[in-house]
């Protein structure tokens, strides 16, 4: 508008808001039909107490039913019942993974624990029964003439009760030109002795048996070592000569000849013996092979 343009339009007309000013209302400010100023806005003049609610119009003063605390409200429209609202199909919630114990770990480790455990035990078992039969073999096994090993003689001619006679070339009573020894490795007479010396006619060792306690018939062991080659001697019993030689072989044929530290073997011959007191000479008489040296002696009952 250009200075001296009667317009027919007036600045309380030019001001949307002239109609709020006192001046502006003195001038016939009018406010828009619209509401607050913007044509078509959602605000509407309405009565007090009215209301629509869903193309419903509630009556003034007539209070409107409230919905019970949980329950749907009769004018609530869920989202999904709009178009392009919220899908119908609900997701399931996603969980995040937690972090436990290795279970599966702590399984294997629990098994291996009672395996071992199993295994020990079996291995013990095993043991035990072998151990049981090697003694029940021992026990029950009886003295041959291939033996080589026997129990140590007491050097003595009494026994403990219960016990048979035993002794050894460190208790033996020599005959002439019989000595003691223990250059040769293997005795088990005490000290490592044996008698030797025996290799010559008149040659006799003695056992005198002081306390027997029953009479009847034994087997008369004797320990002996040999150069690999056979041996014998003649046994008298209280006083009484054996007819048969008690035999010193070669056992095994193992022995190499010249050898007396691996010529060491064990012979035994049926004897006689009364209670009490008793007579044990073995003797290298005219025609035997007396070539040998003497360890221990024993009793066994026959």
């Amino acid at each position: 508008m250009t200075p001296g343009e009667n317009s027919p339009s007036t600045p309380e007309d030019d001001d949307p808001f002239g109609y709020l000013y006192a001046d502006g209302q003195a001038r016939g400010a009018q406010p828009p039909s619209g509401g607050y100023g913007y044509p078509n806005s959602v605000s509407r003049v309405r009565s007090v107490g009215e209301r629509t609610y869903g193309g419903q119009q509630a009556q003034s003063g007539v209070p409107q039913q409230q919905g019970t605390y949980g329950q749907p409200n009769a004018h609530y429209q869920a989202p999904e019942t709009l178009p392009g609202g919220a899908p119908t199909s609900r997701q399931p919630a996603q969980t995040p993974a937690r972090g436990g114990p290795n279970t599966k770990g702590l399984l294997i480790g629990a098994i291996a624990v009672v395996a071992a455990v199993v295994i020990g035990i079996s291995i013990a078992m095993l043991n035990d029964n072998g151990d049981d039969n090697k003694s029940g073999n021992q026990a029950g096994a009886s003295p041959t003439q291939s033996q080589t090993s026997k129990p140590s003689p007491s050097g003595s001619g009494s026994a403990a009760p219960g016990e048979l006679p035993k002794t050894d070339a460190s208790a033996l009573q020599l005959g002439p030109g019989v000595t003691k020894a223990s250059d040769i490795k293997g005795a088990k007479a005490q000290g490592g002795t044996y008698v030797t010396g025996f290799n010559h006619v008149g040659a006799t060792v003695t056992w005198t048996i002081n306390d027997l306690e029953k009479a009847g018939s034994y087997r008369l062991y004797v320990r002996y070592g040999i150069p690999g080659v056979d041996a014998n001697a003649t046994l008298v019993v209280n006083n009484k000569v054996d007819p048969r030689p008690m035999s010193m072989k070669n056992f095994g044929g193992g022995t190499p000849a010249g050898d007396w530290e691996k010529g060491w073997k064990t012979t035994w011959s049926n004897v006689n013996l009364n209670k009490g007191a008793n007579t044990i000479q073995i003797a290298c008489n005219d025609g035997n092979q007396c070539n040998a040296n003497l360890d221990q002696l024993w009793l066994v009952k026959g």
